[in-house]
C-alpha cells in the first residue's frame, strides 16, 4: 500500500532551469536527496524570492529557519522553503551572515515573514533589516542571549516561574540540584571497557572480545566491623555456625509430619495425624 502523500518528483531540469532564472545572483546550486537548494547573494535575496515567486510559480513562503555554525566566519544561514502548489515541488533559499550584517527582509513579498523572521531573530540574533515589527516572540521580555545557538547552555542563565506568594513573575538564575552526569549507552560488544551486571557469569563466545574485569569488592576500612555477609546453605543442617548448631539442625521436631508408608492409600501429601509413629 503506497503512502497516503502525493509523491513530490523533481523535474528533469528543473535546477538547471532556476540557475537560469537566478543568474548571478546564484553562488551554490546543490540537488540531494530530491531536494534542491540555491545559495544566493545575501544583499539580493529579496530579489531572488520575487523572482523565484512570479517566474518560477513558487507561490508560497512555508517557513524561514536558521542553522548556526560557530567555526564559520559568517556563522549563521537563513533557510527560505518556498510551495509551488502548480509544480507540486519546494526549494530551499539560502544565505549566509553573521552577528553584525543584516539580511534584508521579505516583508513586502510575504506578509507571513514578519512573524518568521522575528522567531530567527529570537532564537539566534539575526537581524532583518527593513523589518518594522523585529521583536521577541517566544522568550520572554527581559531574556538575555539567543537559545539556539551552540555556544548558549542548554539550562540558560535564568529561571522563571510564577510566585504566588508574591503574585508575579519571579526570576532567579539557574541553579542545579546536581550535576550533568555523563552517561555511557554503549555495551561491551561495542566497546564500551565495563562489564554490564550479570554479563560476568556468562561463558565467554569464540571470537569474543575479552570483557573488562569487574571491579574488586570494596572491602571495610581497616578498624571497622566488616559489613554482615549473607550465607547460602544447601542444607538445613548446614548452619554455618559451627558442629554444634548443624547436630541440632539435623534433629527432627516431635511434632514434625511422619512420611507415610508405602503401602498405605496416602501416597501424596502431608501425613495424618493419626498416622504419626
Amino acid at each position: 500500500m503506497g503512502h497516503s502523500a502525493p509523491k513530490i518528483v523533481t523535474a528533469p531540469g528543473l535546477a538547471e532551469e532556476i540557475a537560469a532564472i537566478l543568474g548571478p545572483m546564484l553562488i551554490d546550486t546543490v540537488d540531494h536527496a530530491d531536494e534542491i537548494s540555491f545559495t544566493v547573494v545575501r544583499e539580493q535575496l529579496a530579489d531572488a524570492l520575487l523572482l523565484l515567486r512570479d517566474q518560477a510559480h513558487y507561490q508560497q513562503l512555508m517557513e524561514i529557519a536558521g542553522v548556526d555554525y560557530p567555526d564559520r566566519p559568517e556563522r549563521f544561514e537563513v533557510c527560505y522553503h518556498l510551495l509551488s502548489l502548480t509544480r507540486n515541488h519546494r526549494v530551499r533559499v539560502k544565505v549566509s551572515t553573521d552577528e553584525d550584517m543584516p539580511v534584508p527582509t521579505v516583508t513586502h513579498i510575504w506578509p507571513v515573514a514578519g512573524w518568521l523572521e522575528r522567531e530567527v531573530f529570537d532564537m539566534y540574533g539575526v537581524i532583518f533589516a527593513g523589518n518594522q515589527d523585529l521583536r521577541r516572540i517566544l522568550t520572554d521580555y527581559g531574556f538575555k542571549g539567543h537559545p539556539f545557538r551552540k555556544d548558549f547552555p542548554l539550562t540558560g542563565y535564568v529561571e522563571m516561574w510564577y510566585s504566588e506568594e508574591d503574585k508575579r513573575v519571579v526570576y532567579k538564575p539557574v541553579q542545579l540540584a546536581q550535576d550533568f552526569r555523563t552517561f555511557d549507552f554503549m555495551s561491551p560488544w561495542e566497546g564500551a571497557q565495563y562489564v554490564l551486571p550479570g554479563d560476568e557469569k556468562a561463558p565467554q563466545a569464540p571470537g569474543a572480545p575479552s570483557p573488562a574485569p569487574a571491579q574488586p569488592p570494596v572491602s571495610a576500612p581497616k578498624g571497622q566491623p566488616a559489613g554482615a555477609t549473607p550465607k547460602v546453605t544447601e542444607k538445613s543442617e548446614e548452619t554455618g555456625a559451627g558442629e554444634p548448631a548443624n547436630s541440632k539442625g539435623a534433629e527432627k521436631s516431635s511434632d514434625a509430619p511422619v512420611k507415610p508408608q508405602a503401602h498405605t492409600d496416602e501416597g501424596k501429601g502431608a501425613a495424618k495425624p493419626e498416622d504419626k509413629g
